[in-house]
């Protein structure tokens, strides 16, 4: 479902969704610092939705689209994203559930080794400095 009102206040709703993405940031630094891979690697994922979506809102000038796929919000943005890092969001994505629902979650904690969790969070760290430099 997309919302296709346009915005009165786009700076306002952009610097909303950027300053919840950093404070989530800070989150999951101190989530992978604990070694807690899992959660980091699910709030990566919600750290690069709402940097997304304040990039959606600022080309769009409309409210971001209802949904935590990635690949998809960067679509509707019309960036020109990497190939290489739009196919990292379709697992990042994953994260999203793995974490979030039971039937997942064991599977996903023992998934999350300090070297699988390394390379994702640096893959996350990458995608978040290529939207900001958009922003």
């Amino acid at each position: 479902m997309e919302v296709s009102s346009n915005i009165k206040d786009v700076e306002k709703v952009c610097l909303y969704w950027l300053s919840s993405s950093d404070n989530d940031y800070d989150v999951l630094l101190n989530l992978f610092q604990s070694r807690y891979y899992n959660w980091a690697l699910f709030l990566g994922h919600i750290v690069l939705e709402k940097l997304l979506k304040a990039y959606y809102v600022k080309k769009k000038g409309a409210h971001a689209p209802f949904t935590h796929d990635l690949r998809l919000l960067a679509k509707k943005c019309d960036s020109d994203f990497p190939a290489d890092l739009a196919l990292q969001l379709d697992v990042i994505t994953s994260f999203n559930i793995n974490a979030r629902y039971d039937s997942f979650k064991e599977d996903f904690q023992k998934k999350c080794t300090p070297e699988f969790s390394n390379e994702w969070f640096n893959n996350i760290k990458t995608i978040r400095q290529w939207i900001k430099e958009k922003l």
